[in-house]
């Protein structure tokens, strides 16, 4: 088995105490799935050595560090104080470690930064001219680099009914009064490159990651019922809006292509119908609320295209590396998802992004996209019946041999903290979850 499975508004620390955003009705398949750990008992598993409700930062320390190296080989850990700005404990907290899914935190908080205003346009032009209803040429379908779009089937069953529906821009077109199409309906995915994944499947489609593509479609799967990777997403993207356009009365061929809409018709006036993604506070809630790695490498891929005019994985990076270093964190990623276990930064440096983030017009937004402990997406199960509780929230990670958690806790009292724990050499992936959760519940506590 290869993988185991902002200045922040005053919101930001009354959410703690309001429910948690809706999220999508089911995660798509990743390797970072909901755990479930011991429910804890008042006073039991969670308390600190203290009999005291709050426990000494003086005391807690030492048992903060026996706690992280549970269950592993190579722990990474620290915890600040997000008032006075200063540690209340660490342990190899400079020491590069591999991140698994808290990568995602480096990728979305990006991606708020430099597109926050941002929305992802897929769009539809007509390659000809259109007269009495008839589209003399072809039909291109262009891709903007939109992870949401697909089936409304699809956008239902996982996206809460959000997302950029295929049917409508197929019901937008007829309204266009188009009611014949001489030539036929392309795929235009050419704002990506065409590598279907990451370094850690070989840039291949791996069981982790639908096919990456600029005309994503139904995350990569051919269907709604996620029985199957497409081998050519676009391609399938736009055999469905020629048959929906038959649906709709429109006499169109089924046999489609994948070819790079003409430039003269993008420069002209020959769009016909588009449509906007939801915004980036959106897209980085369903990236890491349920850990979705197909998310996580479009948007990294958008970041190259967007930024560096480049849609690869590669230029994509290199934006995310710039990006940290303007706010004075370190990262060493490969992908946007953390699959690759080249991804790489310390505790000390999470937690100074977490840090920073209170700064940043979007650092609410980030807040906001994570699980909510024993609440929500991938830590739904963990840590019910402890302090932290509705009161941490956190990103998970798991690889084989990694298992991590960073984010942040709050105390009845309302002191405010950032942790990170990075934990490689993972021997026993339960106690690690174990000592993780207990970690967070007497921060929670602090």
């Amino acid at each position: 088995m290869k993988h185991a499975l902002p200045a922040l508004a005053a919101a930001f620390f009354l959410a703690v105490s309001a429910p948690s955003q809706a999220s999508p009705p089911e995660p798509l398949p990743n390797p970072d799935q909901p755990a479930v750990t011991p429910v804890f008992r008042s006073g039991g598993s969670d308390a600190s050595s203290s009999s005291d409700a709050s426990a000494s930062t003086a005391r807690i320390c030492p048992t903060l560090r026996r706690l992280a190296r549970q269950g592993n080989g190579a722990a990474g850990l620290r915890v600040l104080n997000l008032k006075t700005g200063k540690d209340v404990c660490g342990l190899n907290s400079l020491a590069r470690r591999s991140l698994a899914s808290n990568n995602k935190l480096f990728t979305t908080s990006t991606v708020l930064d430099r597109l926050g205003n941002r929305v992802f346009r897929t769009r539809v032009y007509a390659a000809g001219p259109v007269r009495k209803g008839v589209l003399k040429g072809n039909l291109y379908l262009k891709g903007g680099g939109d992870p949401s779009f697909g089936t409304n089937a699809f956008l239902q069953s996982y996206l809460a009914g959000e997302g950029t529906s295929v049917e409508r821009l197929a019901t937008q077109i007829r309204k266009r009064g188009i009611r014949q199409i001489t030539g036929r309906v392309f795929g235009d995915d050419t704002i990506f490159d065409r590598l279907r994944g990451v370094a850690d499947s070989g840039y291949a489609t791996s069981p982790w990651i639908g096919p990456l593509s600029g005309l994503s479609f139904n995350a990569g799967y051919t269907s709604a019922s996620l029985s199957s990777f497409s081998s050519n997403p676009a391609g399938l993207a736009a055999r469905t809006l020629a048959r929906l356009l038959r649906a709709r009365g429109v006499n169109v061929r089924l046999q489609v292509g994948v070819r790079k809409t003409p430039a003269r018709w993008v420069r002209s006036k020959g769009l016909l119908a588009w449509q906007n993604s939801p915004d980036m506070p959106w897209m980085a809630r369903i990236t890491n609320l349920n850990s979705v790695n197909f998310w996580a490498e479009t948007l990294l891929k958008d970041l190259g295209a967007y930024i560096r005019h480049k849609g690869t994985t590669a230029e994509g990076v290199k934006v995310v590396r710039r990006t940290m270093a303007t706010l004075g964190v370190n990262v060493w990623p490969i992908d946007g998802s953390g699959l690759t276990y080249g991804n790489r930064s310390t505790a000390y440096d999470v937690v100074k992004l977490l840090y920073k983030a209170r700064r940043q017009p979007w650092g609410n937004y980030l807040f906001q996209s994570l699980p909510t402990a024993g609440v929500d997406g991938t830590l739904a199960d963990r840590m019910r019946g402890s302090a932290a509780q509705r009161r941490c929230h956190a990103k998970t990670g798991t690889l084989t041999g990694v298992s991590a958690l960073s984010g942040y806790c709050f105390n009845q009292s309302g002191r405010r903290f950032a942790f990170s724990i990075l934990m490689n050499d993972v021997r026993n992936l339960d106690r690690a979850h174990v000592a993780q959760d207990r970690i967070a519940a007497l921060i929670a506590r602090l």
